[in-house]
């Protein structure tokens, strides 16, 4: 049976959304998947390839230092793995060196799908997570020991405080 992967992302993030803890936020009332080709107006097919592929490792466990799906993936690692296999582009490996690193740096309010965003959070005050910006104020990231790659949202409160900057690692991403 063929069947289309939007659909699939759907049931792919519902699954996911189980998963959540006691801990953690409730999961966004509704979940971003990418678009349907025919909805699609500014995502590029390398952002298309990423996402998908970011999806795809969605329930994938968290690893300090992780970079393969066999380990699992720390923020930067996940990132450092969607660009590498999927668009070709090598990134630095930690967040502190990506976002001094001089790509093109984003306005919030022109996110395009597969921009990365930035966080401050916890007591050291610097850049220290990562994630894949997916559209719809909606990232996909690896955030902590014990969790798995997850979606969240921008307008969740404690991301929204502690976003910082996004850079944009492809070119096609603006298109």
């Amino acid at each position: 049976m063929n069947v289309p992967a939007f659909a699939l992302s759907i049931v792919v993030l519902s699954f996911a959304s189980l998963s959540y803890g006691a801990n953690d936020q409730p999961p966004p009332l509704y979940t971003a998947s990418i678009q349907s080709s025919s909805d699609a107006v500014n995502e590029s097919d390398t952002s298309k390839r990423i996402i998908l592929r970011a999806q795809e490792l969605i329930g994938t466990p968290y690893k300090w230092g992780g970079t393969s799906e066999e380990t699992g993936f720390d923020c930067s690692g996940l990132l450092v793995y969607l660009f590498r296999s999927e668009a070709g582009v090598e990134l630095p490996r930690t967040t502190k060196v990506m976002i001094n690193e001089g790509f093109p740096r984003i306005d919030r309010a022109d996110l395009q799908p597969g921009d990365a965003v930035f966080f401050k959070h916890g007591d050291q005050g610097q850049v220290n997570h990562v994630g894949l910006y997916i559209g719809d104020n909606q990232f996909i990231h690896s955030p902590r020991t014990g969790k798995t790659i997850r979606t969240d949202s921008l307008d969740n409160r404690y991301w929204n405080e502690r976003y910082f900057d996004s850079l944009r690692f492809t070119e096609e991403s603006s298109s």
